[in-house]
């Protein structure tokens, strides 16, 4: 997918952001959640829908509290559609209780 057509696709799914990794282009998402253990229960929702889809992103739990997650097709080394049903996917779940009043950052 080119770049053109990701940032088009971009707009579906609220929150994600391009990131150009290595030459690489990624979606990335960031949350503060409420704690460590909050941020591995995060995960475990989002590997029961990469699972149910045969698709999985790269989870990242930073600095106890920080939860990112970066979708892309390692097959073709970018981005496809898959990746933004997966972001769109992972936008449904219900996150109450698990996040943090104070806003993530997405940066690394």
């Amino acid at each position: 997918m080119s770049e053109d057509s990701a940032k088009k696709s971009l707009e579906q799914v609220t929150g994600w952001e391009l990131k150009n990794e290595g030459d690489i282009l990624k979606l990335h998402r960031a949350w503060k959640v409420k704690n460590f253990v909050k941020g591995l229960e995060f995960f475990q929702l989002v590997a029961a829908v990469a699972e149910e889809e045969g698709h999985h992103p790269d989870l990242h739990l930073v600095s106890w509290n920080n939860v990112k997650i970066d979708v892309w097709t390692h097959s073709v080394r970018g981005l496809t559609d898959n990746d933004f049903i997966l972001a769109a996917k992972i936008n449904e779940l219900k996150l109450e209780g698990l996040l943090s009043k104070k806003k993530a950052t997405s940066h690394e």
